[in-house]
């Protein structure tokens, strides 16, 4: 399919990340057709949507009174098959378990016209497992979105062995289409590419929190402080660059030695998710949370959020 061939689209699972999705495709103009299994999720849609639309406006990503007119695209369906009849491109970000994303996309087939592009937002299982079931698995490719969808600009693209080179171009070209930074994963390997940098990342500070180097707060301000603010700016490998790599190669022998490098879960972390502490959706994790601070903090976030991508992510500095 050519992506200009696309004039509808589909999105199943409106949880965290696919309440999100489906307002990147309404703002970027296009019909988008949802459903859910949960009620809740379906009733619901719509109104955590405007709040989402209602902090961009106010944050000057959209026009003024924009708000009505793309929830006038958002069409909330009853069954599975009503969603996906008439969509040229359908995003499904259900369950992350391996077999319902396989009989998904199996069932899919069946409702869908033969061009039409299925997506896969999981984090967790590549397209090659998830479409292992499907007769046409060269039309299934993964999208991988980050948290919050509507507000991170990245999402990566992964093809799988079967994916064809049309629907990885297809693709990759809709996405930069809506506004996304589609990055294009060469490779198809668990993690993918961002979640592996941020795994190696995590183990290395649940290491230095368990070792009690330095307090939670102090962690986390030492790295918004520092290299946070500069992967944010030009990213790690540029980063390097600026350092001189023959420094880098000098800290690199020095420290490595000393890093963690085993493959076990950190033992804080653990005893948290033992004890039932699995952070802000059960108000305990390495902080504290009551539900006005969720939603304080979450409001907190997403303004920092749109600050960086306005300062980091806008086409100004795209030749950077």
């Amino acid at each position: 399919m050519n992506v200009d061939a696309i004039k509808t689209v589909s999105v199943l699972g409106l949880g965290t990340m696919g309440h999100g999705i489906a307002q990147n495709f309404a703002v970027a103009g296009y019909e988008v057709y949802c459903f859910d299994q949960v009620a809740d999720a379906r009733d619901s849609l719509v109104e955590r949507v405007r709040a989402n639309l209602l902090q961009l406006e106010e944050a000057e990503f959209l026009p003024p009174g924009a708000v009505d007119t793309i929830l006038a695209r958002i069409r909330v369906v009853s069954t599975e098959a009503e969603a996906v009849g008439a969509a040229d491109f359908v995003t499904e970000a259900v369950a992350e378990d391996l077999q319902v994303k396989q009989e998904l996309f199996a069932r899919l087939e069946a409702d869908v016209r033969p061009e039409t592009i299925l997506a896969s937002n999981s984090s967790s299982f590549p397209i090659t497992q998830t479409a292992s079931l499907m007769k046409h698995p060269e039309r299934a490719i993964l999208t991988h979105y980050f948290n919050p969808p509507h507000i991170v600009p990245v999402v990566e693209v992964v093809p799988g062995e079967n994916t064809s080179e049309e629907t990885t171009c297809t693709t990759h070209q809709f996405l930069l289409n809506i506004g996304k930074k589609a990055i294009r994963i060469n490779k198809e390997i668990p993690g993918f590419l961002v979640n592996r940098v941020q795994t190696a990342m995590y183990r290395e500070v649940w290491d230095l929190f368990d070792q009690g180097v330095a307090s939670a707060e102090d962690i986390d301000e030492a790295i918004r402080g520092s290299m946070g603010m500069r992967l944010a700016a030009v990213g790690p490998l540029k980063v390097n660059d600026f350092a001189g790599l023959d420094i880098n190669v000098i800290t690199y022998k020095l420290m490595i030695q000393h890093m963690r490098g085993d493959k076990e879960v950190p033992d804080k972390m653990q005893q948290l998710v033992d004890e039932g502490n699995f952070g802000v959706k059960t108000g305990k994790g390495i902080y504290d949370y009551t539900s006005k601070s969720v939603q304080d903090e979450t409001a907190c976030r997403d303004q920092k959020y749109l600050a960086l991508v306005k300062l980091f992510h806008t086409s100004a500095d795209d030749n950077q």
